[in-house]
This record gives C-alpha cells, sequence and structure tokens, in this order.
C-alpha cells in the first residue's frame, strides 16, 4: 500500500515561505476600493442606527423597529466592546431572533438590549454610560470608528471565503482533469458509502465531520480533503491544527488508520511548527501553488 507522503522541515519550509510570498503578492494586488466600499455602506447603515436609536440614547423603545433589519442589527452588536456574534446574542438573552416574534415579545426585546447595554463600548459610546446627549465630536468620531471595524471585518471574513472557494474549483478541476468523475454528496458513514473509485464527491459528511471532498483512491483507499486558507502564521493554528488536523484524527479513529488517508490542501501563511505537528497528527499536507504534487501521488495509487 502506497505510504501518504510526508513533507520534511525543509520541504515545508520552503513550501511555506512559497505559499507566504504568493499569499503577499495577492493581498498587494487588491485595491483599496474594496475596503473603501465596504465602509462607505457600513457608515450608513451606523448613521441609520443612530438616526433611528436617537444616537443610541433610545435603544428599548426603537428595538423592534432596528432588529427586524438585518443590516441595522448587525451593526448593533457591533456597538458592544468586543462585537457580539449573533450566537451569543441570542443564547445570552436566551431568545431566538425572529422578526415575527420580536415585534410583540417585550421582554425578549428588553433582553436583548440589555444584553449589548451591559456591554456597550465606553471608548467609542461614552455619552449612553453617562446618560446625556452625545456631542457632535463624539458621535461623529463613534460612527467611523464603528463603520471601520464592520468594514475590516467583512472584508476579512469576505477574503477568506473567497480563497477558499477559489482553492476548492482548483483541486475540483484538479481531480476533473485526471479523469476523476464528480458524483452527488452524500453522508459517508462507512467506507462502502464512499464515491467509487475514480470517483469524488464535494462537501460531505464523512464519519462525524464534514469534509470538503471525498476522493476515492484508485487502491480503495479513502481521501477526506480540506481546503485551508490562512491570512496569518496565528490564524493557521485555528485553520490547520484544531480544523483540519482535529478533523484527521477523528477520521482515522472512525474509519481506520489503513482506510483513509486524511489530506490539507494549503494556501496563505502558515508557521512550521505547526505544519509539523499536523502531519505528527495523521494529516497529509499539499500545497495549492503546487496541486501537480496532490494529483501525482493520487496516480502512483494505481499501480499500488
Amino acid at each position: 500500500m502506497l505510504p501518504s507522503p510526508q513533507g520534511r522541515s525543509k520541504a515545508l519550509e520552503r513550501d511555506a515561505a512559497r505559499s507566504s510570498a504568493l499569499f503577499r503578492a495577492q493581498r498587494l494586488k487588491e485595491p483599496l476600493e474594496v475596503y473603501l466600499e465596504a465602509f462607505d455602506k457600513w457608515q450608513a447603515n451606523v448613521e441609520k442606527l443612530f438616526e433611528t436609536t436617537r444616537d443610541l440614547t433610545d435603544l428599548e423603545a426603537t428595538a423592534s423597529r432596528f432588529l427586524i433589519e438585518p443590516p441595522l442589527l448587525h451593526v448593533f452588536r457591533y456597538l458592544a466592546g468586543p462585537p457580539i456574534s449573533l450566537d451569543d446574542l441570542c443564547e445570552l438573552a436566551e431568545v431566538a431572533l425572529k422578526a415575527s416574534q420580536l415585534t410583540k415579545d417585550v421582554k425578549a426585546i428588553r433582553r436583548i438590549v440589555g444584553v449589548v447595554q451591559t456591554a456597550i463600548d465606553r471608548r467609542r459610546f461614552p455619552w449612553v454610560r453617562e446618560g446625556r446627549a452625545a456631542t457632535n465630536a463624539e458621535k461623529f468620531a463613534a460612527i467611523l470608528a464603528t463603520a471601520a471595524l464592520i468594514a475590516t471585518q467583512r472584508v476579512g471574513t469576505s477574503r477568506r471565503n473567497e480563497g477558499k472557494t477559489a482553492q476548492e474549483a482548483r483541486v475540483q478541476e484538479a481531480l476533473a482533469s485526471h479523469a476523476y468523475k464528480e458524483v452527488k454528496r452524500r453522508a459517508v458513514r462507512t467506507i462502502a458509502d464512499a464515491p467509487a473509485k475514480g470517483e469524488f464527491c464535494a462537501e460531505s459528511l464523512f464519519g462525524g465531520r464534514k469534509a470538503d471532498f471525498i476522493i476515492r483512491l484508485w487502491d480503495d483507499r479513502v481521501m477526506p480533503l480540506e481546503c485551508k486558507v490562512s491570512n496569518s502564521a496565528v490564524n493557521s493554528v485555528k485553520r490547520l491544527n484544531n480544523d483540519a488536523a482535529a478533523k484527521a484524527e477523528a477520521w482515522r479513529a472512525d474509519f481506520g488508520t489503513r482506510h483513509v488517508v486524511p489530506v490539507a490542501v494549503l494556501s496563505g501563511v502558515f508557521k512550521l511548527r505547526n505544519l509539523v505537528d499536523a502531519q505528527q497528527r495523521g494529516l497529509t499536507l499539499f500545497w495549492a501553488h503546487n496541486l501537480k504534487a496532490l494529483t501525482d501521488w493520487i496516480e502512483k495509487t494505481r499501480s499500488a
């Protein structure tokens, strides 16, 4: 049986450097207009929330109006410092954010507003805690700061999503160009549920966790594949070690080490020690800038 390739430290370091260089080149090409467009959009939404709530001094009385508008609800969550996720807001307020209910449930509205008021950013909105009207300077600064905060987060999320989508498309194309046939998605609870030899499916449940692709190798083993894009060395821990490597361990435990070859295709910035750790935990690594290495290895499983 063909062993999965394990990159040595020098090779991993070389590929990581190449991936980081490509990441930097791509970022430098991105136009400033992307951020400015996001900033203008969210500045308008922040201003609308300020107008609706009388500069945030009347949140509870106006909540039934802004909570049912997704953009204003998004801005509302960013009044907290740090911002509160939608899931956390629902959990802390013990509510389900359904527009049909919020217009009627006064107690739920009060709890939601109370959560954000308790965590409101005192630096951006000092007048709210002090129970007074905002000065023009305070209002101007708060609107700009909040718009910048939201725009930065949205652009970052968009970058990650677009990078992952592009990477998945490249993997899909690489497999198809090597005579692999894409089949419908499915839940793979046993090895028998996986695609047949020479076939693959897009994002599907593999055991207890999803994989971006599930590929049946020519030697009958199954390759669950994850696409991971990291924009920083710190972020790489979350993307690679806490997610992909953890999945690899779970899949090997569920299906047996002889039956699965967990793989991650990487692009962006990764620390060498995190790459080594992921390999030691049973994850095979390939790089988006060298997908030929992936398809070449898959081809070798024919003769094996």
